[in-house]
């Protein structure tokens, strides 16, 4: 397999591969997903050195149990699922939510931005720096049912926290970015 470029490889052959407990085969995964997946570990612990953490655990978390990926959906939304996973695991492990406010019945809105065009005119960048400045725990409701498309119930039982918890931080989430990007 080393002899191979990387790009010439299937998926499927590095999947087998991996199966094996083949080393070359798991380099070759991690080289291929490793920045997609540390993109998306970011948006959650917004620090890339936790993020890499996360990562790696992450990887781990896939060598160990890629034995029981079924092929039934895109390989890679297996691993953005296990990913998740891990950076909300590093967020409950480090009780970054203990402060989360609870309000009842915040209404579920859009973003709710009266931007007068600054949004349209920011790129998906700066958005995304913008978002990854939240307080961790905006942050993290916001990627889970903005980005993710999460419910809060989903959320709620992945954080350890109740609905009423979620939507408060989302809401609070959408007011501070919405401040945000008024500064802009």
């Amino acid at each position: 397999m080393s002899e191979i470029k990387d790009s010439q490889i299937s998926e499927k052959d590095l999947i087998q591969g991996c199966i094996r407990g083949d080393r070359t085969a798991q380099r070759r995964l991690y080289d291929r997903y490793a920045p997609t997946m540390l993109a998306l570990c970011s948006r959650y612990t917004g620090s890339r050195d936790t993020a890499q953490d996360v990562l790696i655990e992450g990887f781990l978390t896939i060598f160990d149990k890629i034995g029981t990926y079924r092929a039934q959906g895109s390989f890679e939304g297996w691993m953005r699922r296990i990913f998740i996973n891990e950076s909300l695991m590093y967020i409950r492990k480090n009780d970054v939510l203990r402060y989360a406010d609870e309000i009842e019945n915040v209404p579920e809105t859009g973003l709710g931005f009266e931007s007068h065009g600054v949004v349209e005119k920011m790129n998906a960048d700066q958005l995304m720096e913008l978002i990854m400045e939240m307080p961790v725990g905006f942050r993290s409701i916001f990627n889970l049912y903005v980005i993710e498309g999460y419910s809060h119930q989903e959320i709620a039982e992945a954080l350890g926290i109740t609905e009423g918890s979620s939507r408060s931080q989302l809401s609070r989430g959408r007011v501070w970015l919405q401040e945000r990007i008024k500064k802009l």
